[in-house]
C-alpha cells in the first residue's frame, strides 16, 4: 500500500522555501508515531531539509540525481521499484510536491494534518476528490501555547 503522510494549510499549502511554513509540535509527534518503523520515500529536496535521514525509519530517496548518495539511506532512480514493493509492504510517501505527483495515481491513503489557518507557502498539494477518497478518520487536534493552530488529522482511502 501506497500511504501519503503531510500536513497542509486552508488552501492547500504544504511548504516555504523547502521547509514547513508553520511550527506544530503535535504535528511532528503525530509524523514520527506514524512513520517509525516503517519506510519512507522522499525527493531528494526533502531530505536535504531534514539534515539528514530520520531515525528508526527506512529511509528510500527518489531522484533523478545519479550522483547522490547519503549515509542510512537508500536511493532509487524510479517508482517502479517502490510500486512494486508496495504490494509487499506499506510504503510511507513524505514530499515534496514532484514526489507526490508522481505518485498520485498509485496512493492507495492520505494521512494529513490539515492546519485551520493561511500560510505564506510556495508548495502546494492538490485538494482530494470527494469522488474518488473516503474521508474514513477525523481526529481533532489539540491546542496549547506550542501548538496554536487548530488542526486535525484526517485519514482518507481511495474508493475501490
Amino acid at each position: 500500500m501506497i500511504i501519503f503522510v503531510y500536513a497542509r494549510d486552508k488552501q492547500y499549502g504544504i511548504g516555504k522555501d523547502n521547509d514547513m511554513p508553520w511550527h506544530l509540535p503535535a504535528d511532528l509527534k503525530h509524523f514520527k508515531n506514524t512513520t517509525t518503523g516503517q519506510t519512507i520515500v522522499m525527493g531528494r529536496k526533502t531530505f536535504d531539509s531534514m539534515n539528514g535521514p530520520l531515525p528508526n525509519r527506512r529511509n528510500v530517496v527518489l531522484t533523478r540525481n545519479e550522483t547522490f548518495s547519503a549515509p542510512n539511506t537508500e536511493v532509487v532512480y524510479a517508482i517502479d521499484e517502490i510500486v512494486k514493493e508496495s504490494k509487499e509492504q506499506d510504503i510511507y510517501v513524505i514530499g515534496g510536491t514532484e514526489i507526490f505527483k508522481l505518485f498520485w495515481d498509485e496512493c492507495d491513503k492520505q494521512i494529513v494534518t490539515v492546519i485551520d489557518h493561511v500560510f505564506d507557502a510556495d508548495t502546494f498539494i492538490p485538494a482530494l476528490d470527494k469522488e474518488k477518497w473516503d474521508l474514513v478518520e477525523a481526529i481533532q487536534g489539540t491546542m496549547d501555547e506550542k501548538n496554536r493552530y487548530p488542526h486535525e488529522y484526517r485519514t482518507y482511502v481511495r474508493k475501490k
